[in-house]
């Protein structure tokens, strides 16, 4: 055993992100687990200090305390879209922890989405070492070479560092292909139990997280991939049942989140997980994330059904063809339909991530929006206003406007940080209407189901129904409320 330790953090505390900690849904930070199961299984003692529930970063004082590590370690979560959002929250928090840790005496590495955009901020602000990309082999290395007192940093590849008061950043590292190498992430760390009791408070069901993939290969404009990258590698369906096993039948898992950017893409890998889980006799039900145009064949479908799947979050972001032609997203509106019905067919729920604020989106292109969602009635919606992130073209497109704010302090915030047909006021009042719209159309479309098929109607059934009596008033006086901020602009 190597005697050199480490302590691994991640920068997101849910407490700090007001939304999220009311709606009570915590992953852990599955990039984290993978991080350190690596550096275990290397021979390095690791330990965690799970920042999820907690409220103060100073916190992280009696942890370091107590483990007294060589090496502190803040390694976001890649794989969470909240932490891939850079909230100024959690900046903060990673700021003021590499301080307190650098105070201790450790050697500070940091690894995350907003580290790898903002290296420079981060080596003023405590940093030993900041990792660019895709982190596990760059830790690796890293901390094999400083442990053996070893001073080549210029030669580990994604790596930017300080030397003699210069920045440096060394040569980018290549993705990694084979994702079955790495060891099962480091669920042992987490103190399971505390996720387990806040889901069954919040949804009466325990989720966890887990993924199967890295990287995206698709060209979205606005969306940025500082991590994994735009290659897409997959990990083998035999690996990925061997971690479902463990999550089911150890920790209790009922649901899993796959955080995938794009769930599924390689030919014939969903009918095969599919047939896996089954000889597993594994019984869970799962979300996922993917795309309308790769939701357009009946296997396919069928065999996600099959699997256990009962909710898939397409990127659909606007009814306005017009406006995901200039997001370079890829798909068109009538695949947006087709997919939603053959899901229905099989009985998934489709929910649709929505875009507003895009440059160049008129009140004619918001209008079809809101058509589509009313026609279609996705499961859930998630709304957000569109949010430039370095390294996108979009981002270049606006940036000139970034000037007094260039991210979100939560994921609640909806500030439009740039110049655009309405005003940022504007959004935020529109997120309301269209979520009170939404809701109304689901009301009377239970109610319409009440009405043909009263004997079939459970409790639940005639609630949503009735809640159409709140949700018609509701969304007048939201409506009201959005014209009267469009006219006083």
């Amino acid at each position: 055993m190597k005697q050199h330790s480490i302590l691994f953090s991640h920068s997101y505390f849910m407490r700090f992100d007001p939304k999220q900690w009311a709606t009570g849904k915590p992953y852990p930070p599955l990039g984290t687990l993978y991080a350190a199961a690596l550096m275990r299984q290397q021979g390095y003692q690791v330990s965690l200090f799970d920042t999820m529930f907690l409220s103060n970063a100073e916190e992280v004082l009696a942890a370091i305390e107590t483990n007294k590590p060589q090496f502190f370690v803040v390694y976001d979560d890649g794989f969470n879209y909240l932490t891939k959002m850079c909230l100024t929250n959690m900046r903060e928090a990673a700021f003021h922890m590499c301080k307190l840790a650098k105070q201790q005496g450790c050697t500070v590495i940091v690894s995350s989405s907003d580290s790898t955009d903002h290296y420079k901020e981060y080596l003023d602000e405590g940093a030993d070492f900041v990792i660019i990309g895709e982190a596990e082999q760059t830790l690796l290395e890293l901390i094999d070479a400083l442990s053996e007192e070893m001073t080549m940093a210029e030669d580990i590849l994604g790596l930017a560092y300080k030397n003699e008061g210069q920045f440096v950043k060394t040569q980018p590292r290549p993705v990694m292909k084979d994702l079955d190498v790495l060891p099962l992430p480091a669920w042992d760390l987490v103190n399971m139990q505390q996720y387990k009791d806040t889901w069954l408070k919040s949804s009466g069901y325990f989720s966890l997280n887990m993924n199967t993939t890295r990287g995206c290969p698709f060209k979205c404009n606005w969306c940025a991939k500082p991590i994994y990258g735009s290659r897409y590698n997959t990990r083998s369906v035999a690996h990925v049942v061997e971690e479902l096993k463990l999550l089911i039948n150890h920790y209790g898992a009922e649901h899993i989140w796959f955080s995938d950017d794009i769930f599924g893409l390689k030919p014939g890998w969903v009918p095969e997980f599919a047939k896996q889980v089954a000889a597993a006799s594994l019984k869970f039900r799962f979300k996922i994330q993917s795309r309308a145009d790769l939701l357009l064949q009946d296997d396919q479908i069928a065999a996600l059904a099959a699997a256990g799947c009962e909710n898939v979050w397409i990127g659909a972001e606007s009814g306005s063809q017009k406006v995901l032609d200039a997001m370079d997203k890829g798909t068109t509106i009538e695949q947006i339909h087709q997919s939603t019905k053959l899901m229905k067919k099989y009985g998934i729920k489709p929910s649709f991530f929505i875009q507003f604020g895009y440059p160049g989106e008129t009140k004619e292109d918001i209008a079809l929006t809101i058509a589509m969602i009313n026609q279609l009635l996705p499961f859930e919606i998630g709304i957000s206003v569109s949010y430039p992130l370095p390294g996108t073209a979009f981002y270049e497109r606006v940036k000139a406007d970034l000037k007094t704010k260039s991210n979100w302090t939560d994921s609640d915030e909806m500030a439009l940080m740039f110049s655009n047909t309405f005003p940022p006021s504007y959004y935020k009042q529109l997120h309301k209407y269209v979520h009170s719209n939404y809701h109304q159309h689901l009301a009377r479309n239970s109610f319409a189901n009440l009405i043909s098929n009263p004997f079939k109607a459970d409790i639940k059934a005639i609630r949503k129904a009735l809640s159409v009596l709140y949700y018609m008033p509701a969304t007048m006086f939201q409506k009201f409320k959005l014209n009267q901020t469009e006219r006083s602009w």
